[in-house]
């Protein structure tokens, strides 16, 4: 009975993760051994990190938002209770938006939270 030998898939696969290593310094773009572990990492940072953007950019529209606020001498947490007692659903996303292209209808809006908030406490 003959062997079977491994070559041809031997070095597609060594051929894949070099591919994919491609662009690392050093060894880790020309060892099989090191740019294998290396592109493990890689694609483990790459799920955890698409994640992790999300995160990072609700931050941003938070930001951008309280910023927004304050010149309108608000606080966010007041804004965003103000707005949900106003019964007005917009997400982080749009008024974030609205904070840096239209400060004059976020102004509006800061002025109706203000006056949803003065409503629930008196």
């Amino acid at each position: 009975m003959a062997r079977i030998k491994r070559s041809a898939n031997a070095k597609k696969k060594r051929r894949r993760i070099l591919k994919l290593a491609k662009g690392y310094y050093g060894a880790r773009s020309r060892h099989y051994r090191v740019a294998k572990e290396q592109v493990r990492h890689s694609l483990m940072y790459m799920y955890r990190d698409r994640r992790n953007k999300k995160r990072d950019i609700r931050r941003l529209w938070i930001t951008r938002i309280n910023a927004g606020c304050r010149i309108n001498s608000m606080s966010y947490s007041q804004f965003i209770y103000g707005l949900n007692l106003a019964g007005i659903k917009l997400d982080r996303k749009v008024l974030s938006q609205m904070a840096i292209e239209d400060p004059q209808s976020f102004a509006d809006l800061c002025g109706i939270a203000k006056d949803a908030v003065a409503k629930a406490r008196a």
